[in-house]
C-alpha cells in the first residue's frame, strides 16, 4: 500500500512540476497588443493615445511606424530619451509602457499605425492601429462642369468643396430624394455626375456632408439648356401659289431653353429676325425657298425649316439645250428653262414621246450615225409662253497637232503637243507613243482637260524615239492624229535689205514638228559698223561665220543694223534644241560681192573693146606729147652744171616698175634722145606742170 502511495504522490508532484514548466514557457513569448480600440477617431488638436500592451519579456525595444516609416524608438524603462523623428516631435510623445500619444494631433496626421516590440532571443511583436483626425466641415461650395448643362450632352458634374473639415459621408438629393448610383446618376468622390441630361433634370440638387464631429448642407439649382425643336412654319393665308402682287405672312415657332431666336433666309441671304415675316405686293422675285432658322444661342444648337413660295412668272429668257458624253457611248441631251413658276414642261419629242421634265430635262440615247449633224428640238411648254430651242451633235472633225517648244525652270526642253478637235459634245483626248497609254509623270504631263501633253527631258535625242498619237473621240467617232517630231532645223530663210542697204532683215521658217528652243544669228564677212558717241566706226572682219545674235525659239525674223552697202556680207542661221545645234539654213548674201546680174556681165563684154581701144589712144597721144616735149627742149638754151662734176642721175629702177618701165626703156633706148635725158624729163617736170603730170603718170 505504502509503494502505491508514494507512486501517487510522486506522480502528482511531477505533473505539478511540468505544469509549473509548461506555465512558465508560455510566458518567455513576446506578445503585444492594443490596450484600447485599434480603430481611433479623434478631432483635430486634441490629445489622443495609442494604447498597447505587451507581455512575456521586460524592457523590449518600442518602434513606432507609420507605415513603414519608423518615427520614435525607445527602449521600456531605459533612461535613454525616446528617438523621435525631427520633425514629429511637437506632436508624437511615447509613454512608458510604449503607448503612443499625439498632442493637438493636426488633421495631417490621420494614417496606419504599427508598433513593434523587440526582445533578443524572443524574436518580436507588432500590431497596427488607425488614426482618423477631424475637422469641423465648414464653408461648403458646390460647382458644376461645364458651366450649364446642355440636353443631349455626354455629361454635366455637380462638384463640391470645403473651406475646411473631413468628410465621412456625402449624401445627394434632388428635389429632396437621395440619389443613388444607376444608368443616369454616378455618384463618385467630391462629385454627382449626371449623364445624357435632359431638360427634366432642371431643379435642385442638395448635398449633405457629415463626419462624427460636424455636419453640413449646400443647394445648388441647374437649369438645363434645350431646344430648340421641331420648329413650325405656316404661311397665312395658306394657298398653294400667289400672284403678283398679294400679301401673305409667314410665322416660325419652336420650345427650346432659352428661348430660341429667329432668322429668315431667301437667296442665301437674311431678310429677317422677326418671328414673323410679313410680305406685301409679293412679286414673282420673291417666289422661292424661305428657310426659317432657329437658334439657341446658349447651347449652340440650331434648326430650320423650308416653306416654298409659288409665284407664278415666265421662265428667265429662253431654253438652253446641250449635249454631253455619257462613257463615250451615248449621248445625253439636256434642256433647260429655269426661273419658271410653275416650272416649264420640257420633251425631246424626236428621241422620246414618254419621257418629260420640269426646268432640266436629260434625256439618254445611244450614240448611232444618224444623230451625227442632226438637229434635235426641245420643246419647251409652259402656262405663259410655248417655246423651243435644237442642238446639233457632231462628230470630231478633222485637225492638225500643234507643236510649242519651251525651256523650263530646270534647264529641260518641254515639248508640248495640242491636239484639239471641234466636236460637240466636247472630244475626249487619249495620248499614247505608240504603244503604251501616257500618263502624268515626271516625263509626260497632261493638262487637266487632256488637250495637251508636255514633254520633259534634258535631251533632244529622247524626243525622235517614239510617235506621240493622240485619239479625239466622242460618243460618234474618232480622229487619230500621229506627231513625229524632228531635231532643229530650218525649212527655209529669206534676207530683206532696206533702201540704203544698212539694214536687212531675216527671216526663217521651222517645220511643224521641229523641236527648236533658239537660234544663233550667224554672219561672215566684214565687221558691222558700230555706232558710239563719235559717229560710226568699222568693227573688225571675219573671214569665218560667228554668232552676232541669239533669238528664242519663238522668233522668226530679225534685223541687223549698221552694214556698210558698198561691202559683201553673208548670213545664215543655225537652230537649237537647248544645247543641241540643227542644220544651218541656206547662206544669204548682200552686197557688191554678191554676184553680178545677167545684162551686168553682157555690158561688161561689151566694154572690153572699147575700153583696149581708148587706151590705144591715149598711149598714141603722149608718145606725141613726148616727142613734142623734146623738140622743144632741144631747142632751149643750155645752162652749166652748177658745180664742175655733180650730175643729177636718174637710174631705171629708180623710176618705175611694170610696164612703165618697159615704156621708159624704149624711150631711153630711143636714138633721138641722149644719156641725160632722164635727168632733164624731172627737171622738166618741176617746172612744167603739164610735164610734171606725164612724168608722173609714167612714174606711176
Amino acid at each position: 500500500m505504502m509503494q502505491i502511495s508514494e507512486y501517487i504522490s510522486f506522480k502528482s508532484v511531477f505533473l505539478l512540476i511540468l505544469l509549473c514548466f509548461s506555465y512558465q514557457g508560455a510566458h518567455c513569448e513576446l506578445v503585444v497588443s492594443p490596450a484600447g480600440p485599434s480603430d481611433v477617431k479623434v478631432l483635430a488638436g486634441s490629445q489622443v493615445t495609442l494604447a498597447v500592451s505587451f507581455s512575456g519579456a521586460s524592457d523590449p525595444v518600442v518602434t513606432w511606424f507609420i507605415r513603414d516609416l519608423p518615427v520614435v524608438t525607445w527602449t521600456i524603462a531605459s533612461f535613454e530619451p525616446p528617438d523621435i523623428a525631427a520633425d514629429r516631435r511637437t506632436v508624437l510623445r511615447i509613454e512608458s509602457n510604449g503607448s503612443l500619444t499625439f498632442l493637438n494631433v493636426p488633421v495631417s496626421y490621420t494614417d496606419s499605425y504599427t508598433v513593434e516590440m523587440t526582445k533578443s532571443g524572443l524574436g518580436k511583436s507588432r500590431t497596427t492601429f488607425s488614426l482618423k483626425v477631424y475637422d469641423n466641415i465648414k464653408n461648403v461650395l458646390l460647382s458644376m462642369q461645364p458651366d450649364f448643362a446642355t440636353e443631349g450632352a455626354a455629361r454635366f458634374t455637380l462638384h463640391y468643396s470645403i473651406l475646411q473639415g473631413v468628410v465621412e459621408q456625402q449624401m445627394w438629393l434632388f428635389h429632396g430624394i437621395e440619389i443613388n448610383s444607376n444608368s443616369h446618376y454616378s455618384v463618385e468622390n467630391r462629385s454627382l455626375v449626371v449623364l445624357k441630361p435632359t431638360r427634366n433634370d432642371t431643379g435642385q440638387y442638395t448635398l449633405l456632408l457629415t463626419n462624427p464631429f460636424s455636419s453640413a448642407t449646400a443647394h445648388s439649382n441647374v437649369t438645363v439648356r434645350y431646344g430648340p425643336d421641331e420648329p413650325t412654319l405656316e404661311a397665312h393665308p395658306a394657298k398653294p401659289f400667289y400672284i403678283s402682287g398679294d400679301s401673305l405672312a409667314l410665322s416660325c415657332r419652336a420650345d427650346g431653353f432659352p428661348q430660341p431666336t429667329v432668322e429668315w433666309l431667301f437667296g442665301g441671304q437674311t431678310v429677317s429676325h422677326a418671328r414673323v415675316l410679313n410680305i406685301t405686293d409679293v412679286q414673282t422675285s420673291q417666289g422661292g425657298e424661305y428657310t426659317c432658322l432657329l437658334r439657341n444661342e446658349e447651347t449652340i444648337k440650331q434648326r430650320e425649316k423650308i416653306i416654298h413660295l409659288k409665284v407664278y412668272e415666265r421662265p428667265l429668257g429662253t431654253p438652253v439645250c446641250s449635249v454631253q458624253s455619257v462613257n463615250n457611248t451615248e449621248l445625253q441631251y439636256q434642256c433647260q428653262w429655269l426661273a419658271g413658276s410653275p416650272p416649264a414642261q420640257l420633251s425631246f419629242p424626236v428621241l422620246s414621246n414618254s419621257s418629260s421634265g420640269a426646268a432640266i430635262l436629260s434625256l439618254n440615247v445611244t450614240a448611232v450615225n444618224t444623230l451625227d449633224g442632226k438637229p434635235v428640238t426641245c420643246i419647251a411648254d409652259h402656262p405663259v409662253e410655248k417655246t423651243n430651242c435644237d442642238i446639233t451633235a457632231r462628230s470630231p472633225a478633222k485637225f492638225l497637232p500643234a507643236v510649242r517648244t519651251t525651256v523650263d525652270s530646270e534647264g529641260k526642253i518641254v515639248v508640248s503637243i495640242r491636239c484639239v478637235s471641234e466636236a460637240s459634245p466636247t472630244a475626249a483626248v487619249l495620248w499614247t507613243d505608240g504603244h503604251r497609254a501616257l500618263t502624268n509623270g515626271t516625263t509626260y504631263q497632261i493638262i487637266t482637260d487632256a488637250t495637251q501633253l508636255n514633254i520633259h527631258h534634258y535631251n533632244v535625242s529622247n524626243f525622235l524615239l517614239n510617235n506621240y498619237t493622240c485619239v479625239c473621240r466622242n460618243p460618234l467617232g474618232s480622229q487619230t492624229r500621229q506627231t513625229r517630231l524632228k531635231g532643229p532645223s530650218i525649212s527655209d530663210s529669206s534676207l530683206f535689205p532696206n533702201q540704203n542697204g544698212t539694214i536687212i532683215t531675216l527671216t526663217w521658217e521651222v517645220p511643224p514638228m521641229s523641236i527648236v528652243t533658239g537660234f544663233d544669228i550667224q554672219m561672215k564677212g566684214p565687221g558691222l559698223l558700230s555706232q558710239n558717241h563719235h559717229g560710226i566706226e568699222d568693227r573688225s572682219a571675219s573671214s569665218r561665220f560667228h554668232t552676232i545674235q541669239q533669238k528664242p525659239g519663238s522668233a522668226r525674223s530679225t534685223d541687223v543694223f549698221y552694214l556698210d552697202p558698198d561691202l559683201t556680207y553673208r548670213f545664215r542661221v543655225i537652230p537649237k534644241a537647248r544645247v543641241t545645234e540643227g542644220e544651218p539654213s541656206k547662206v544669204l548674201k548682200i552686197g557688191p560681192g554678191g554676184g553680178l546680174s545677167g545684162p551686168a556681165i553682157a555690158g561688161i563684154a561689151a566694154g572690153i573693146p572699147c575700153s583696149l581701144l581708148v587706151l590705144l589712144l591715149l598711149l598714141g597721144v603722149v608718145v606725141y606729147l613726148w616727142i613734142y616735149c623734146d623738140n622743144k627742149r632741144s631747142q632751149r638754151t643750155r645752162y652749166p652744171l652748177s658745180r664742175g662734176g655733180e650730175k643729177e642721175v636718174l637710174t631705171l629702177p629708180q623710176i618705175t616698175t611694170g610696164y612703165s618701165r618697159l615704156l621708159l626703156k624704149d624711150l631711153w633706148l630711143s636714138p633721138t634722145l641722149s644719156p641725160h635725158h632722164p635727168s632733164e624729163w624731172l627737171q622738166l617736170s618741176k617746172t612744167n606742170s603739164y610735164s610734171r603730170t606725164f612724168y608722173n603718170f609714167i612714174l606711176f
